[in-house]
């Protein structure tokens, strides 16, 4: 459970993270806006409560996995990695979309190798989460809801998580993984859904209605839960129950506020992929600090 003081703390976080977001876009020029300030809290909460990481050793094999198929909002995930520890806040800041920085418009592991996946083209996470948590699968032997593995360890010992945009579920790749994904009863998944409502044309009940997305991953075979993506108590809860289904994988349907935080960016399409200016950005700043 988490404590009041952890949620203050993450709170704080998630708004420091979406400061660094305001800054490294302005600098940049370009870049999306809307989905990395809906995100922050989902991010902040990962990073600084539920993976079990470390950012002094990026390689470290018993990591869990965070693979974000939605690269486009990659300004969040390099803020928090930042803010974790991984690199430095102001070299961030400085660089990002730059020619030849790590720190790319969408994520590439060639540039930055702390990255679990590169990413650009929507709908392909959830396929490489997949790949990854069945070859972890492999050593494993399911005994009725009881999990054993091989070495002889009761327990899963590591967890796959992959962030997914909702308008890419209007991709059939998506479907495709989701479907495999539950043959395999893996167990060691769990997916997290940005449900903002918004992509790049406006919003996705207009362009391609996803509802009802709750009945279709349930028919898919996936253990889901729907939950406000901003409160950090129905973050833990859904992540700790999913964690018990050994047998099934786990989608967390996140609604959020897409530019959550900045009144003038809040349920705004047009700032799916557009980035703020300066002036945009100190006032953003100011409204965040």
């Amino acid at each position: 459970m988490l404590s009041d003081e952890k949620i203050k703390f993450l709170k704080l976080k998630a708004n420091e993270i979406r400061r660094t977001v305001v800054e490294t876009l302005v600098n940049a020029g370009s870049g999306h806006t809307a989905g990395p300030l809906g995100m922050a809290d989902v991010f902040a909460y990962l990073f600084f409560h539920a993976l079990n990481h470390d950012p002094k050793k990026p390689d470290w094999s018993e990591r869990d996995r965070l693979v974000v198929s939605n690269g486009h909002i990659c300004p969040v995930l390099y803020a928090v990695m930042a803010h974790a520890g991984y690199f430095s806040v102001k070299n961030l800041i400085g660089s990002l979309r730059k020619f030849g920085s790590p720190f790319q418009g969408h994520p590439q592991r060639d540039f930055l190798p702390a990255l679990e996946n590169s990413s650009g083209p929507l709908g392909e996470g959830l396929a490489q989460a997949v790949g990854m948590a069945l070859a972890e699968k492999m050593d494993w032997e399911i005994q009725g809801r009881t999990l054993v593995l091989k070495k002889g360890s009761t327990f899963i010992s590591k967890f796959f998580f992959c962030i997914l945009s909702d308008a890419e579920l209007q991709e059939g790749s998506t479907w495709e993984a989701a479907m495999f994904a539950g043959k395999e009863q893996l167990g060691n998944l769990i997916a997290v859904i940005d449900r903002n409502k918004i992509q790049i044309d406006g919003f996705t009940e207009k362009i391609m209605p996803l509802e009802p997305l709750r009945e279709k991953w349930e028919a898919f075979g996936w253990h889901t839960a729907e939950i406000n993506g901003h409160d950090f108590r129905e973050l833990d809860e859904a992540v700790s129950v999913a964690k018990t289904f050994i047998a099934k994988p786990s989608v967390i349907i996140a609604r959020t506020i897409p530019g959550k935080g900045v009144k003038e960016f809040e349920n705004k399409p047009e700032w799916h992929g557009r980035a703020p200016n300066k002036a945009e950005g100190e006032k953003a700043l100011k409204e965040l600090q």
